[in-house]
C-alpha cells in the first residue's frame, strides 16, 4: 500500500495542475486532453514526411515505386552528409511551431518536437554515436538567449539515449541572415563559418554524428557543418531536423 502513495501523490499533483493550467495545443493553444501535444486539427494539418522519399535528402516523392530511390537533386548535386530526415514539410503548422520555439521563448516546445524527431529519425539514431546541434555564433546567441537547435538536440538525446555534445562544433564566423538568399549565395555565405575546436577532434574521430537543426531549407548549413565535422575526423554525418522546405519539382 505504501509503495503506491508516491504514485498517487504524483497523479494528484498532475490533476491539480491540469485544473489550474489545462493542457493546450502546442501550435494553436486550443484545449487538448494531454499536455505537450497537438490538437486534432493541427495534427491533421501537419504534412508529415513519410516514405516514399529520397534516401539521401529525405524529400518526399509523389509516387511510391516500391524501391528505395534517390531524387534527381541528390544525383545531380550530392550532399556532403549521408542522409537527411525531417518530421514534416515546412508549411503553416510546422512553421508556427518553429517560430514559437525560436522567437517566442517557448523552450518547453523542444520536448514535443524532439519526441517527433526521434520517431522520424529512428534509423539515423539507431547507429549514431553522438548528437551535435548546429551552433549559433556567440553574438547571435547573446541576442537570442538560447539556441533552438541545442534545445531540440537535448530533448532528442533524452528521448533516444544517444549522447549530445554541443562542443564538437563551433560557429566561428558571424554570417549575414540566410533569409532571402539563393542556394549559391547561402553556400558562399557559410564558407568558413564552422569549425571543430582542436581539443574536440579526439572526441569526434571515427564517430557517427547526427547533426540537429530546426529547419533545413536548401541544405547549405547542413553541408557546411557536415564538411567541417568530416574534415575533423567524423566517420559519417546524418542530418535530422524538425521541418524541411520542400519545393515543387
Amino acid at each position: 500500500m505504501s509503495a503506491t502513495l508516491p504514485t498517487l501523490a504524483r497523479s494528484a499533483a498532475r490533476f491539480g495542475l491540469g485544473v489550474v493550467y489545462p493542457p493546450t495545443c502546442i501550435a494553436c493553444a486550443a484545449a487538448t486532453g494531454e499536455p505537450h501535444t497537438l490538437c486534432a486539427r493541427c495534427w491533421s494539418e501537419m504534412r508529415f514526411i513519410e516514405r516514399p522519399f529520397c534516401e539521401r535528402l529525405g524529400t518526399p516523392f509523389e509516387v511510391d515505386l516500391g524501391v528505395a530511390l534517390l531524387s534527381p537533386a541528390a544525383i545531380a548535386d550530392p550532399p556532403v552528409f549521408r542522409r537527411a530526415r525531417a518530421v514534416a514539410r515546412y508549411d503553416e503548422t510546422a512553421r508556427r511551431l518553429v517560430h514559437r520555439l525560436k522567437y517566442g521563448d517557448r523552450v518547453e516546445l523542444a520536448r514535443a518536437l524532439g519526441a517527433m524527431m526521434a520517431r522520424a529519425g529512428a534509423e539515423l539514431l539507431l547507429d549514431a554515436d553522438v548528437i551535435v546541434p548546429v551552433p549559433l555564433h556567440r553574438s547571435r546567441l547573446w541576442w537570442r538567449r538560447f539556441n533552438q537547435a541545442m534545445a531540440l538536440a537535448g530533448a532528442l538525446s533524452r528521448t533516444s539515449g544517444v549522447r549530445c555534445d554541443p562542443f564538437l562544433l563551433a560557429r566561428v564566423k558571424r554570417t549575414r541572415s540566410q533569409v532571402g538568399l539563393t542556394r549559391t549565395q547561402r553556400g558562399d555565405n557559410l564558407q568558413g563559418a564552422f569549425r571543430v575546436p582542436a581539443d574536440a577532434k579526439p572526441h569526434l574521430a571515427g564517430k557517427r554524428v547526427v547533426l540537429v537543426d530546426d529547419v533545413v531549407t536548401t541544405g547549405a548549413t547542413a553541408n557546411a557543418c557536415s564538411r567541417a565535422l568530416l574534415r575533423a575526423g567524423a566517420e559519417s554525418v546524418d542530418v535530422l531536423s524538425f521541418a524541411r522546405v520542400v519545393t515543387a519539382g
